[in-house]
């Protein structure tokens, strides 16, 4: 099971890659701080798979990898216009 697909465009920068895993261990201190020992494993963890999803096992794609195909339009169809409908 995939929860962070790191493939999106999102995460190319590796400044949002750094950060998000940043919030995530910043939470989990909040939290230990705060005493609630159960939020901050649960973020601690968030922040562990974060790391290794995007920082440590993160493969960049080539911009042709990324590139979608544009559909053609059909020689048959026929554009209207607003003049032609006069």
């Amino acid at each position: 099971m995939q929860l962070i697909d790191p493939s999106h465009p999102i995460y190319k920068p590796l400044w949002v890659r750094i950060l998000i895993v940043a919030v995530c261990f910043g939470w989990a201190a909040v939290e230990t701080l705060g005493a609630q020992p159960f939020w901050a494993m649960l973020s601690g963890a968030l922040g562990a798979y974060s790391a290794w999803m995007l920082l440590l096992n993160f493969k960049p794609q080539t911009p042709a990898a990324n590139a979608e195909a544009v559909p053609q339009d059909d020689a048959g169809e026929e554009e209207t216009t607003a003049d032609d409908k006069k």
